[in-house]
């Protein structure tokens, strides 16, 4: 009997232990016992996420021809564009070019890559696949240099749907630099506009057909991007076919933008600087005309300045076979400059004239009375004594007494009087040259025709550049 009971009570601690063992095993594996954001039991994985299939077996890559395009032989493949641009880098005028770096996608649909997915969940996948199937040939027309990123990798990035729809993101960080036909007529208050051109080199329109995805909403840009020398006023995109001879229509895409120049740095380099030489070059009207060093150096001095300016500024610009709105004004000012010289050396001539004038009439007599205290005389040869050799058709000649006998007075003294009909002809001949032998009215008059028509002539300039 007492072995009866022994063995009941070692089944009963037998099952007691086993219970306490399963509870503890249920409640190691009870999801709700897991910290948060852990569910292991809550969330099904998709297939398509899993190391066990390889992509390139799931999307069929071995199965497929890419070396052709989707749908070959049908229709045209429709090919969405949209484009980021991250920074508008330089623009030059010597070499009328920009660079841009910008962000470039392409989305298209290829049943090729179509896979079965329980949730729709698409792939994303690097550039290494890029390589294995068929993608758009896009190109950048016109564009000098261009290069993708590649640091610390390949900036490429492809994700494909389900249904086969694909994007392709050459996430493409790629800077390109392409050319930018640039009119410097108005330089450099001028307005400049820069296109960026895409196209497919191979495809024509019957087989790849180019649009952008959602119209000028495709192409944003980054609040951001600033030039030193432009204000970008608008950015835009249009699209057209473009023709070629020998292989025909081609979907080209364009993003259009508008640069306006500032013209503050142009005000302080060469608009100022020049104004202020031509300014300088009056004050020369202000120097008395027998200081010729100084004039003559103020002067050149302008001038070798203005041809400075003028120098600096056609380096900084390509060789154009048309005038620029900076070389009217550079130019204007230059002959504004040199005119200045040339009315100088229009003064020193006639103050030179002048006073060789001045010597020769300080040797006649002044008109007068002709008494011996006030006359002047002339001496004159006896040869001259005669009225009909002496050429002094109508002037009274009047001897001067002497108490040496006559043939010992080798020179003679006469007195010379302006008769009235010839006093009246050279009263009229100096009024007409008065102005121009005053060389004190010259400068007079400098002073105010050299401002007056440098100021007209801004008034002009301004109003049609502006």
């Amino acid at each position: 009997m007492t072995f009866l009971f022994l063995k009941a009570a070692l089944f009963v601690l037998c099952a007691i232990a086993e219970g306490g063992k399963m509870k503890y095993s249920l409640r190691r594996t009870n999801p709700q016992n897991h910290k948060h954001g852990t569910p292991l039991f809550k969330k099904m994985l998709d297939e398509t996420k899993t190391h066990a299939v390889k992509s390139e077996h799931l999307l069929s890559v071995e199965d497929h021809d890419f070396t052709m395009r989707p749908a070959f032989a049908g229709p045209a493949v429709p090919v969405g564009v949209d484009v980021q641009v991250e920074s508008l880098d330089s623009i030059s005028e010597v070499d009328m070019d920009f660079t841009m770096t910008l962000y470039l996608r392409h989305y298209w649909k290829d049943e090729r890559l179509s896979f079965p997915s329980k949730h729709n969940k698409s792939m994303t996948f690097d550039g290494r696949l890029v390589k294995k199937i068929w993608v758009p040939d896009v190109f950048f027309v016109h564009s000098k240099r261009s290069f993708i990123h590649d640091t610390t990798t390949e900036n490429i990035m492809i994700r494909v749907y389900p249904d086969g729809h694909v994007l392709y993101s050459l996430s493409f960080r790629v800077t390109v630099t392409s050319a930018c036909n640039m009119d410097f007529s108005r330089f450099p208050l001028d307005t400049q506009t820069c296109t960026l051109e895409l196209e497919s080199y191979a495809y024509t329109d019957e087989d790849l057909m180019l649009y952008w995805k959602s119209g000028d909403e495709s192409l944003s840009t980054d609040d951001k991007i600033s030039l030193s020398q432009f204000l970008i006023q608008k950015f835009h995109t249009t699209s057209r076919l473009a023709f070629y001879s020998s292989t025909g229509w081609y979907n080209r895409l364009y993003i259009n933008f508008t640069l306006r120049r500032h013209i503050f740095f142009f005000l302080l380099q060469t608009y100022f600087p020049a104004t202020l030489m031509v300014m300088l070059s009056w004050v020369s009207f202000w120097i008395d005309r027998r200081a010729v060093p100084a004039r003559v150096s103020l002067g050149i001095t302008t001038v070798l300045t203005m041809s400075t300016i003028i120098t600096g500024v056609n380096a900084s610009m390509p060789r154009v076979s048309y005038i620029k709105a900076v070389d009217i004004y550079l130019w204007v000012s230059f002959v504004f400059v040199f005119l200045s010289v040339l009315e100088y050396a229009a003064v020193n001539y006639l103050t030179t004239v002048h006073d060789g004038t001045d010597r020769k009439l300080r040797q006649k007599t002044l008109p007068g009375t002709c008494d011996i205290s006030s006359m002047r005389t002339m001496m004159l040869n006896e040869a001259y004594g005669r009225p009909e050799s002496n050429g002094l058709a109508g002037y009274t000649q009047t001897t001067v007494s002497s108490e040496e006998p006559a043939e010992k007075q080798d020179p003679m003294a006469v007195c010379l009087s302006i008769g009235p009909e010839v006093k009246g002809a050279k009263k009229r001949t100096l009024r007409g040259l008065r102005i121009i032998q005053n060389t004190h009215a010259i400068d007079a008059y400098s002073r105010m025709i050299f401002p007056g028509a440098f100021i007209f002539f801004n008034l002009i300039y301004w109003s049609v550049y502006l």
